[in-house]
């Protein structure tokens, strides 16, 4: 997910926890004798990259503490972090078991650059799917056409930020008076987004979707929104339970050509179960009639969605003024290759869709942490060998960072353990840099130099219960704080 690196001394702080003591754990118990140093372990980011991680070296050596301990800084980033004085710091204390020897086993410190934890489980993808978490990169890649700068073209990473309260993306003010939204990609996201969209407010009215989101949702005139990729109906990246509930989703229809399945039966027969499930169901969405109640339940829509197959953005059209997106010109592709070497090509063919919103779901990708962090620009990863950054010791990654914009949250469980893994098993070996390491206290010093004071874990459990109680009024779970600011002020920092 988001980038998450992991230095063998502590830098930034979300759970600060103590290690059993030596004798509890054999395995370790040379490089966790209470006769030397403490070591320290420091994770770059809370989410569930972070958590997972820190969450396999503490069990891996049977933590007797499992209070996290945090802090959150918007400008933490490596080894020559820049903290500015003004920025909010995220802090927790250490609340632990006794631990029955003189010196603690380890230290695990997580920071986090926002004034609140949790990353994409807190900002994830869909208010109204709270179990559901997609996207976990920095960044979007960028379609690189001509327009993509114009008013009313977003990259759905910023609109999905938009509406479930991430600090950076409330100044987004999407435009939603157009009758026609295109989405350029086919993937989970793109149809997350289309269906906060196109669903009725008031079945968001009881998530917990920001309150102006909400608001300018209700006073949305979008009635139909095109999800346009570049491929097939066999190439399409989302699952079968979010095109399920697309389907039925209230109020709105789907849109599907049947002549982009032509031939299709005979190829459905050859694919991996999950994916002919997923074809067969667009397949019979497209071609088959729909039963009596489903066909009333059609016809009394409002609203639709559709996929256009085949087709390739070229430019953002403008308006006649120039001043907004009204369109996007599209190449007609045909596809070359088999398996996973099928590409889409130009055929020479070009049409418009008009429309007055654009939102950008081809891509995520990392951005580089800091400049002594090895980074490959091209690829959006930092170069590594099983989570080891290759030519730093001692400093590891996990996430997208470390395998690139794939994969959904148990992809991070399990590349995160394996990160833990590897760094354990360095530490075994008497591989990481040897010599004293200050930890979490040559941060504290640094950030009190400059003035900065940290966000406790108290202080997040103040703001939860703030955000909780503002929620009930109206019958949400929670009314997000969206501006650290106000966050800050309710602390009284």
């Amino acid at each position: 997910m988001a980038s998450r690196c992991w230095r063998w001394w502590g830098l930034s702080a979300w759970p600060r926890t103590r290690l059993p003591p030596a004798g509890s754990t054999p395995s370790f118990r040379h490089h966790f004798s209470t006769q030397e140093k403490t070591p320290q372990i420091c994770v770059v980011g809370s989410g569930p990259a972070g958590f997972y991680t820190a969450q396999h070296l503490l069990k891996r050596v049977e933590a007797l503490c499992s209070q996290p301990r945090v802090l959150n800084s918007p400008a933490l980033s490596g080894e020559g972090e820049d903290v500015g004085a003004s920025q909010p710091l995220f802090l927790g204390p250490t609340s632990c078991h006794p631990v029955p020897q003189q010196h603690p086993q380890a230290h695990v410190d997580i920071y986090e650059k926002q004034p609140v934890p949790f990353g994409l489980v807190r900002f994830g993808v869909a208010p109204d799917h709270p179990e559901v978490k997609s996207y976990g990169a920095e960044d979007h890649r960028a379609l690189e056409i001509p327009g993509e700068e114009l008013p009313g073209v977003f990259s759905a990473r910023a609109f999905v930020g938009w509406y479930n309260g991430l600090p950076e993306n409330q100044e987004l003010e999407p435009d939603l008076s157009c009758d026609t939204a295109v989405i350029l990609g086919q993937g989970n996201v793109a149809l997350d987004v289309a269906r906060i969209l196109l669903t009725p407010p008031e079945h968001l009215e009881r998530t917990d979707i920001t309150k102006a989101a909400l608001g300018v949702l209700r006073q949305s005139r979008v009635k139909t929104v095109w999800l346009v990729g570049r491929r097939g109906p066999l190439q399409v990246a989302f699952t079968i339970k979010e095109l399920r509930e697309m389907i039925q989703l209230p109020g709105a229809r789907p849109i599907l050509d049947p002549a982009d399945f032509l031939g299709l039966q005979d190829k459905i027969k050859e694919v991996p179960r999950p994916r002919k499930r997923l074809t067969e169901l667009l397949f019979r969405t497209a071609t088959e009639k729909p039963g009596p109640e489903e066909a009333v339940r059609q016809a009394s829509a409002s609203r639709a969605w559709g996929l256009r197959f085949f087709r390739s953005p070229q430019q953002v059209l403008p308006s006649p003024d120039g001043r907004r997106a009204a369109g996007v010109r599209l190449a007609v592709t045909r596809l070359e290759g088999v398996d996973e070497a099928t590409r889409a090509v130009p055929t020479g063919d070009i049409e418009d869709l008009p429309c007055g919103l654009v939102l950008s779901s081809i891509g995520y990708k990392s951005r580089p942490v800091d400049p002594s962090v090895p980074f490959d620009s091209k690829l959006g990863v930092i170069p590594n060998v099983e989570g080891r950054v290759m030519d730093v010791p001692g400093l590891y990654c996990s996430g997208w960072v470390k395998r690139g914009p794939t994969g959904v949250i148990a992809t991070t469980m399990t590349d995160s353990f394996l990160t833990g893994q590897m760094l354990l098993q360095d530490l075994k070996a008497g591989l990481l840099p040897s010599g004293p390491r200050p930890g979490y206290a040559a941060i504290q010093a640094l950030l009190s130099s400059r003035g900065v004071q940290p966000v406790s874990f108290s202080d997040w459990e103040k703001l939860d219960a703030e955000e909780v109680a503002r929620g009930q009024g109206t019958g949400k779970p929670r009314e997000k704080l969206v501006d650290p600011q106000e966050m800050l002020r309710l602390l009284g920092h």
